[in-house]
């Protein structure tokens, strides 16, 4: 895993073998921030965001890394956990805050509103049509919503759906 930009570029965090987590591929991620920097997010700013089903932590510390005051990352699996506290503590990220937990669980509890989420659930989970519903209410007033996806998925119709962005096997969709 590669941090593109920010306070932490270039630096390259190694996933340990056999990590199950299936990583935002660089393409993919560089045209995902080039589409945040310059249409939807002022990092300027200091917004606050939170990262749906973290995995190898690729897009939280992006997001830490690139001016975020507050990056909440949430991860169910334990090793995957331990791995995201582990480059959490390497890199000195006291903006980011990996939380081991079940997602859903999170957002039925959860108090607080972010800027960003970025939500990248397993692309076979069951319920992932769901997923804009159960996280837009985290979403603060003029906020954005990302979704990856797999390209059986179209989200169009939703009422908060914004745009649709393609890069090979990733999809974004978006939603304010």
């Amino acid at each position: 895993m590669r941090i593109i930009r920010g306070k932490y570029k270039g630096r390259r965090v190694p996933a340990p073998s056999g990590f199950k987590a299936r990583p935002t591929t660089d393409f993919a991620k560089e045209g995902l921030f080039n589409i945040l920097e310059n249409v939807y997010v002022d990092f300027e700013s200091s917004p606050t965001a939170l990262d749906l089903f973290a995995g190898t932590g690729s897009i939280g510390l992006e997001l830490a890394s690139r001016g975020c005051r507050k990056v909440v990352s949430v991860e169910k699996d334990f090793k995957h956990w331990q791995y995201l506290m582990r480059v959490q503590k390497e890199l000195q990220a006291q903006e980011w805050l990996p939380l081991k937990g079940d997602v859903f669980k999170y957002v039925h509890t959860c108090k607080e509103r972010y800027d960003i989420i970025f939500a990248d659930p397993p692309y076979a989970l069951e319920n992932l049509k769901d997923i804009p519903d159960v996280a837009l209410p985290l979403l603060a007033e003029e906020g954005l919503l990302v979704l990856e996806h797999g390209s059986t998925y179209d989200f169009s119709a939703h009422p908060r759906f914004v745009e649709h962005r393609n890069y090979g096997s990733v999809n974004f969709s978006f939603f304010q």
